[in-house]
């Protein structure tokens, strides 16, 4: 009876024993299991319980592991919508991994590069690629594989300078120019200047209301044209009709007919002077601009304002016309240059490198690239965008007037009589002088108030305050022997 009992007693902790067993492994399938599905729709879904938890940390990490599975299974890949949209994500990802060095340049910092040129792209940035000063950081030495402790006194980084920035390019060599001619007739100063496409003959205007046609070759007067009630300010010469344009502080833009040397249209809608006149080169187009602040195109035959192209808050003092985009290109004495879409009327970019008014422009006769001119400062820049190329260092006066040949000789002329020419590629100023003023006249009356160079480059014209007209040539007996370069490779160049 007794081993009855406790054979009894025998099987029942056997019993409490094996359903302890079945409940301890059925809470922890519940744990790993139970929360991971939804009955109804088979959906997996997050559910996590502290309390539900295991005691075991191996089956607690597993549950959380199927259940953050189970949550974001569903997102680990993207829409297809949005992956369309995204082709190059994982190659760029990618790219990063392998050489996270080099990393691309985004698409902002490439066009701000663009706009400063001299500036190369990161990828073609090598030892001499950059004219920035550059961090040098000494490198371990190879010979043993852990580093070398640096010493205390021995400096491991240190500003140290591109190689590429003492590589200026050298100026070509150009002969010293000379006075050829001094020709007298206008009674005021002689602002405006104009050579005739068959470089035959060329005009001038000038304080005294009058336009004036001289003989190229002999400097002989022909033709005197009178018309303007104020002071002759521009002049343009059609090379695809018998047409010449002139505006002055009258507010008026006047055609004449040169077979019949008289005014056959005006142009009316300026509300002040008018200060720069210019042609468009394919187009029968004209663009003028003055004290108002706007430049107007005219339909050079219906007189009918095309377009008033408004953004200046200053005074056009000067503007030109090119084939290419910008067609128009404006300065003005409120510091800035504007370049133009003559289509839509609107401005393409502006230039807001000047301190100081811009007097002057002239552009490149046969390159797409065009200088500005302002108080001590000429700059050269690149079309269509405008990048800024470099400055042209050494006039320091106000400039009144630009011009470039075919030769690429740039010249400028200042308001206190100092000329200056420049070798184009460069910036080298390889000659300077001073105007003299005529007989007569005060030394405050040595002025460059314009100038030109002749069809074939090899002569300019000025037209200066004291009411003369100067023509300038190279010397023909130069040579760089009798005439040497002297240019000198500088340590930095200021590019703003």
């Amino acid at each position: 009876m007794v081993e009855v009992a406790n054979a009894s007693a025998v099987d029942g902790a056997v019993v409490n024993h094996l359903e302890r067993l079945v409940l301890e492994n059925a809470r922890k399938t519940k744990a790993i299991y139970s929360s991971t599905t939804d009955g109804s729709s088979g959906r997996k879904r997050l559910k996590l319980d502290p309390a539900s938890a295991s005691s075991d940390p191996d089956v607690s990490q597993k549950a959380l592991s199927l259940r953050l599975h189970a949550e974001y299974s569903d997102v680990q890949t993207l829409p297809e919508a949005i992956a369309s949209k995204l082709p190059a994500a994982g190659a760029r990802k990618k790219k990063a991994r392998a050489a996270p060095a080099e990393e691309a340049p985004s698409q902002s910092e490439e066009q701000t590069r663009k706009l400063i040129e001299g500036i190369p792209s990161r990828s073609s940035a090598g030892p001499g690629g950059s004219s920035a000063l550059v961090l040098s950081r000494k490198p371990p030495s190879s010979s043993s594989s852990t580093p070398a402790n640096p010493q205390r006194n021995e400096p491991q980084t240190g500003l140290i300078r591109r190689s590429d920035i003492l590589a200026q390019p050298k100026p070509d060599w150009h002969p010293p120019w000379k006075l050829m001619r001094v020709i007298s007739g206008h009674l005021g100063w002689v602002r405006a200047l104009a050579v005739e496409p068959d470089n035959k003959w060329f005009a001038s205007g000038a304080g005294d209301r009058t336009i004036k046609i001289w003989d190229l070759a002999t400097g002989n007067l022909k033709l005197t044209l009178t018309g303007h009630i104020s002071t002759v300010r521009g002049l343009a010469i059609s090379a695809r009709h018998p047409y010449m344009f002139s505006c002055a502080e009258d507010k008026m833009v006047k055609c004449w007919d040169l077979e019949t040397n008289k005014v056959i249209r005006h142009y009316h809608g300026h509300l002040s002077g008018v200060y720069a006149l210019a042609l468009h080169p394919t187009l029968d187009v004209l663009v003028t601009g003055g004290r108002d602040g706007a430049a107007r195109v005219w339909d050079m035959r219906t007189r009918s304002n095309v377009h008033v192209l408004s953004g200046h808050t200053g005074t056009i003092a000067d503007l030109v016309c090119q084939e290419g985009d910008p067609q128009v290109i404006t300065g003005s004495l409120d510091s800035t240059v504007r370049m133009w879409d003559l289509a839509a009327g609107k401005t393409m970019g502006v230039l807001t490198h000047h301190k100081k008014g811009v007097r002057a422009l002239a552009t490149h006769p046969s390159e797409f690239t065009f200088a500005t001119g302002s108080t001590g400062s000429i700059k050269q820049w690149k079309c269509p965008e405008g990048a800024f190329m470099q400055n042209f260092e050494g006039h320091n006066a106000i400039i009144n007037t630009l011009s470039v040949n075919d030769n690429n000789v740039m010249f400028s002329g200042g308001d206190n009589g100092s000329m200056s020419f420049w070798d184009w590629k460069s910036g080298h100023r390889f000659q300077g002088l001073d105007t003299t003023a005529q007989p007569g006249s005060l030394d405050a009356e040595s002025g460059i108030m314009s100038s030109v160079f002749d069809r074939s480059g090899s002569r300019l014209i000025c037209g200066e305050a004291d009411k003369t007209i100067k023509i300038w040539k190279a010397d023909e007996d130069a040579t760089p022997e009798t005439h040497p370069l002297e240019w000198k490779p500088t340590l930095a160049r200021r590019k703003f």
